[in-house]
């Protein structure tokens, strides 16, 4: 089948504090994919972007030929690829996976060597948006399990930054402390730290928060000083993820070598796409790290996440924000993914196995969206709460 690429369309859909960007490709013989990313601040700069892209990559391109096309577009116009380019290229990319997924009547997952899972364990972000006290924390941690999820994530640590002090610290571990009663001993308990830590605060805190068996610690320091992880990892039991804030594979190599993370979670709409969080996936096998993509997109990111889950064998936890962050965008998207008694079932439609409804995303403008984690409130994700 000789496909052409004759155009793309984006659409923003618009919450007050994250712009979800989708970008539909369209061919010649009337097949259309999609692709999204979630951009904190630079929406505008992507769809640019992707105007100047359709022109100088796009536009009668073979959509099937994937790998070439990733290739021209992050080294074809010489300049270093950044989170822009990347965000970019993961749009297109996953949006040409869904064409070819959808002309060969095969879901994508079927085109990366196959399933090695039925289920995708998921765990749920975006549902602390209550007061920062141990009973609005535990009733909401509860209403999480009563959802049937068995795994949850929260950053505690209100707008802590380089130091905690003591009384902050003793806050921020009730908080957890009230989380871990409410989802019981077998649940799993995700503890975000954003890189907003010092190494010395974030090994004092680790060893704080053992006795509450967290599945890991994310970010204890920011992500630019690999050695500074290093020895947070070093004087912890507990096991360290990171790598959101990553964007093209070649530059997890350091972090490989260093051995300081044990689960790493490239987001699939900012690293390239499927096929290179794919790829970086094999080479995490190789090191004996496992991989939990992040993933504070909507439905279409999410079903892209699933077909990289599906056949990577590494593959641990999915993240999901949409059952109670913007529950009411996951409209947008037809065969929208569901967690069922916590977990995913990996689709058999064709392609990403989900499709955009432009009509409903009209329902959901684009807006001057603001997300400051270092803002009184922000755990809140309202207008105001993570505003500075």
């Amino acid at each position: 089948m000789a496909l052409r690429i004759t155009g793309i369309t984006t659409h923003v859909v618009g919450t007050p504090w994250r712009n979800l960007t989708y970008v539909l490709v369209h061919t010649d013989e009337g097949i259309t994919g999609v692709g999204e990313t979630r951009m904190l601040g630079r929406t505008d700069a992507l769809v640019g972007y992707l105007r100047e892209a359709e022109v100088n990559h796009l536009a009668g391109a073979d959509p099937f030929a994937i790998e070439d096309l990733v290739r021209r577009m992050k080294y074809g116009d010489y300049g270093r690829a950044g989170e822009i380019v990347m965000s970019g290229i993961a749009c297109v990319e996953m949006a040409c996976w869904d064409i070819k997924g959808k002309a060969l009547g095969v879901p994508v997952w079927q085109l990366l060597g196959g399933r090695v899972t039925d289920r995708v364990k998921a765990y749920a972000n975006g549902w602390y948006t209550v007061e920062r006290t141990p009973d609005a924390f535990h009733a909401a941690a509860r209403r999480v399990v009563d959802r049937g999820y068995r795994a949850l994530k929260l950053d505690p640590f209100g707008t802590g930054h380089f130091e905690l002090d003591h009384t902050e610290t003793l806050h921020s571990l009730a908080l957890v402390e009230a989380v871990r009663d409410a989802i019981g001993p077998e649940a799993e308990l995700l503890v975000e730290m954003h890189g907003r830590f010092s190494p010395a605060t974030a090994s004092r805190l680790a060893k704080e928060l053992e006795r509450f068996q967290p599945s890991w610690l994310e970010e204890p320091v920011p992500p630019e000083n690999l050695k500074a992880l290093a020895k947070v990892a070093a004087k912890t039991t507990l096991p360290i993820a990171t790598g959101e804030r990553v964007h093209d594979r070649i530059e997890f190599r350091e972090l490989f070598e260093s051995q300081a993370a044990d689960i790493i979670q490239p987001d699939v709409g900012h690293l390239g796409g499927i096929l290179e969080t794919r790829k970086l996936a094999a080479t995490a096998e190789t090191h004996y790290v496992l991989i939990a993509p992040h993933n504070v997109g909507g439905s279409v990111l999410t079903a892209a996440s699933l077909q990289l889950a599906g056949c990577t064998p590494n593959f641990k936890i999915l993240e999901h924000f949409n059952d109670f962050a913007d529950a009411e965008i996951k409209k947008v998207v037809k065969g929208a993914p569901e967690v069922v008694d916590g977990y995913f079932t990996l689709p058999d439609a064709p392609g990403l196995g989900v499709e955009f409804d432009p009509d409903a995303a009209a329902e959901f403008p684009q807006q001057r969206a603001h997300f400051d984690l270092w803002a009184e409130g922000w755990e809140k994700r309202d207008p105001t709460g993570g505003r500075s």
